[in-house]
């Protein structure tokens, strides 16, 4: 870069750049910490709140279909009153509703106060990757990120952490009251370093679209919730909302065709590096939730950790994920992109592959080295993925494309829960059925078992039958991280079709462009 298009760089970053950055961050966070810190407390909040346990899981339930439907919209309502208006506006709202989720008295109204909580923060990840790419130059997108995912990635493994501790050592109120703090200082830095950017002609809202999309998202959102508690396809309840869903989706599609101004602009749908990326981010929310989701219960219910120690189990993951960020926000630009992508996802695999060889009598290390690996793979993933997705995305679309990219990447972390979910249970009744076909009178190995096990006595059959539903539940655990670490490997095909940017000196220009091979 020459020295004129250095100090034009210079003349046109924000000189407000490191308070802006601080700010957005603080509120990505405690939106991403409230999508995993509030679960481990679920049962605290059924006893507190008197609620059966369908109801509880409305608290995650109605959190997640607001913010599934309200997060595409937040192009169309930057560009109508202001990424600063409307940061302002979601940050206090969520913080006013997180502390009311603390104050709630019944399930009644924790429902109310978490889909508040939902609408509030749907548009807040999507802007703030918007404006860390608006305020940083191209070159150093990949820098800007590696911020972002930190907060993104991160958030979800440090969330049972703290959201074990804070309820062992409070109440599950503390859960939602420490956004409190978050939120007022988020909001303050906002206020006073991010300035209006309302457009002067804001585009008309698609409302046929913004209707079949929500249709889709929240029959979609539903239908993967209640599934497993309804046994899927076996309820009426679930083919309904699955029709619903499908009827959504193709109204929509008929809609982004043949609408002179769809809610999903179609120059989006052209650019084959967002479509791709989005495509692989949403493998992405697959194999971070899927992994996050098993691991707990599988430690606390079958090797009988603590919910606390449980956390801390996974906290080398985090670890893993921030050291890899730090360094892959400088690799970004020098390595090709689809390397990087190559690593990440071998990584990715190997960490959840070696997951394949625990045993009931295995101790943390193995899941500590396994979460370190998957750590380190997923920060690689994750910035080079954001990076490349927004590279050939015209800057007045980046708003559009970041709430479409979360978007994505969240619907595949609620597919990837309830598909690895499903499958376990599954496995579970297959492996039960095999191990049971053993107990047998005939089986010489049920003579060398401990005292107290065998089928001559009720007792004795009770504490077998038990056993047998350990092993089967451990074998299952195991078949659903050989499922992911197969997924990971599936999605390599796709990079393929990335087209990765390199940096050229514009002939008659000192600024550099993009040109793409």
């Amino acid at each position: 870069m020459s020295f004129a298009s250095a100090m034009a760089e210079r003349a046109a970053a924000p000189p407000n750049r490191a308070l802006i950055t601080f700010s957005i961050m603080a509120s990505t966070l405690m939106v991403v910490l409230d999508t995993t810190i509030a679960n481990v407390a679920l049962p605290h909040m059924q006893g507190s709140l008197n609620a059966s346990q369908d109801q509880v899981t409305w608290v995650l339930t109605s959190y997640i279909v607001a913010s599934a439907i309200l997060t595409p919209l937040t192009g169309w309502l930057a560009a109508r009153f202001g990424r600063k208006t409307l940061f302002l506006v979601a940050v206090g709202g969520f913080t006013l509703s997180s502390a009311l989720c603390g104050i709630a008295t019944s399930i009644e109204e924790m429902v109310l106060f978490r889909l508040l909580q939902g609408v509030f923060g749907a548009p807040m990840l999507p802007l703030a990757q918007a404006v860390l790419l608006d305020i940083n130059p191209r070159e150093k997108h990949g820098q800007a990120m590696a911020i972002y995912g930190m907060g993104v990635m991160i958030g979800p493994i440090m969330g049972p952490v703290l959201g074990g501790w804070l309820t062992e050592s409070y109440s599950w109120r503390w859960c939602f009251y420490i956004n409190v703090p978050v939120g007022i200082v988020a909001a303050t830095g906002i206020l006073f370093s991010i300035h209006g950017d309302r457009h002067q002609n804001p585009p008309k809202l698609d409302l046929l679209g913004f209707l079949f999309m929500s249709l889709g998202l929240g029959a979609l959102q539903m239908m993967l919730d209640r599934g497993q508690g309804e046994d899927w396809f076996r309820s009426r309840e679930i083919w309904i909302e699955g029709a619903l869903a499908l009827l959504g989706f193709w109204w929509l599609a008929v809609q982004i065709a043949t609408a002179e101004r769809p809610f999903i602009d179609r120059t989006l749908l052209k650019d084959r590096n967002f479509v791709t990326a989005t495509v692989l981010g949403f493998f992405l929310g697959v194999m971070v939730f899927s992994t996050t989701a098993l691991l707990p219960p599988l430690m606390q219910r079958l090797l009988g950790y603590p919910v606390l120690q449980s956390g801390l189990t996974l906290a080398p993951r985090g670890i893993g994920t921030l050291i890899s960020m730090f360094i892959v926000g400088r690799l970004v630009g020098r390595v090709d992109t689809r390397l990087l992508l190559a690593v990440a996802f071998g990584l990715n695999a190997v960490g959840v592959w070696m997951l394949t060889g625990l045993s009931l009598e295995a101790d943390a290390r193995l899941i500590i080295v396994s979460g370190v690996l998957q750590g380190i793979g997923l920060g690689l993933l994750f910035v080079p993925l954001s990076t490349i997705a927004f590279t050939t995305v015209p800057a007045e679309l980046r708003t559009d494309a970041s709430g479409i990219f979360t978007l994505v990447r969240n619907i595949g972390s609620a597919v990837g829960i309830s598909i690895i979910g499903a499958f376990q249970l599954n496995s579970i009744e297959a492996a039960r059925s095999t191990l049971g076909e053993n107990v047998r009178p005939d089986n010489p190995t049920l003579s060398q078992l401990p005292a107290g096990f065998g089928i001559d006595s009720l007792p004795g059959l009770a504490r077998m039958n038990g056993e047998v539903i350990r092993q089967a539940s451990m074998i299952a655990y195991i078949d659903a991280f050989a499922l992911t670490a197969i997924l990971c490997i599936v999605c390599l095909p796709l990079l393929f079709l990335l087209r990765t940017p390199r940096r050229k000196p514009a002939p008659d220009e000192d600024a550099p462009h993009v040109v793409m091979e």
